[in-house]
């Protein structure tokens, strides 16, 4: 997915994120059934990637479709995908995936820190999905087992929670999904992007802190506490020494890059003395 496909699932994802700390694994339950109704209708995906409809006509034919069927999440998300722009039909479903798939992850998530640590919860659910192809991995018969087009889908949903019994609801819901619908790829190919997510979910726990020199004990537990006030986490600091930075700190947590050195700041100076 590339260009306004990207963009518009930048979006959604960005959206979304304030739901997830309290999001229920049943509004990825419904999403991903949305997407179930999408996958089987080449005529709706058209209707809703159409750039001559209005965002509001796409958006309402989904509320109409979904309304008193989901719940007010789940039909607000989708409602604002269809009212977004999509470069190819299919990329609208690709987007859902993610987002269904994301809402499970934060689950996990949520579930680590109630118990005193959110990237424990992620860990965990990376596991689970790790040891499902480690096991799948093994066996060519299971490979096409999972594959045979004669199977029902209940009937591969079975066998791979018999595959891994103790893995945790979050972790059995994508899983389900990849052999049930894996929409064009290999179950084992899914569950490796639905992990994927996950561990990129994980680098929003972990800071990598840039300084010029090494940190005083003190320092660091200054370091930690204000970082951990800054992002309202428990964050895990991992301090490196750039004597290039020349003064000041660079934090990078996930995506985000807070920027305080002096070479940043010497750089933006030539910049502007350039300009």
């Amino acid at each position: 997915m590339a260009g306004v496909s990207s963009e518009s699932l930048k979006a959604a994802l960005a959206e979304v994120e304030p739901k997830l700390p309290t999001a229920p694994l049943s509004l990825a339950n419904e999403l991903f059934g949305t997407l179930e109704a999408l996958d089987g209708s080449a005529g709706l995906r058209r209707a809703l990637t159409d750039p001559s409809r209005s965002a509001e006509e796409k958006s309402g034919l989904i509320r109409g479709l979904l309304a008193g069927k989901v719940s007010a999440d789940a039909e607000q998300i989708v409602s604002s995908l269809a009212a977004s722009r999509w470069a190819d039909s299919r990329d609208i479903g690709d987007a859902l995936e993610t987002i269904a798939a994301t809402v499970a992850i934060a689950v996990a998530e949520s579930k680590g820190a109630a118990a005193g640590g959110g990237a424990s919860g992620l860990e965990a659910l990376e596991n689970d999905l790790f040891a499902f192809n480690t096991v799948v991995g093994a066996s060519h018969e299971l490979q096409r087992a999972l594959v045979e087009p004669a199977a029902a889908p209940q009937q591969k949903a079975e066998l791979a929670r018999k595959l891994v019994p103790s893995a945790g609801e979050e972790a059995q819901l994508l899983i389900r999904q990849a052999v049930v619908a894996p929409r064009g790829v290999k179950p084992a190919k899914l569950v490796e992007r639905f992990a994927e997510l996950a561990a990129k979910r994980q680098e929003r726990w972990i800071a990598t802190v840039e300084v010029t020199r090494p940190l005083t004990d003190e320092q660091q537990s200054r370091l930690q506490a204000g970082l951990n006030s800054l992002y309202g986490r428990e964050l895990k600091v991992n301090t490196v020494v750039d004597p290039e930075l020349i003064g000041g700190i660079r934090v990078k947590v996930g995506d985000e890059v807070v920027d305080a050195s002096m070479l940043t700041k010497l750089g933006e100076l030539r910049r502007k003395l350039a300009g």
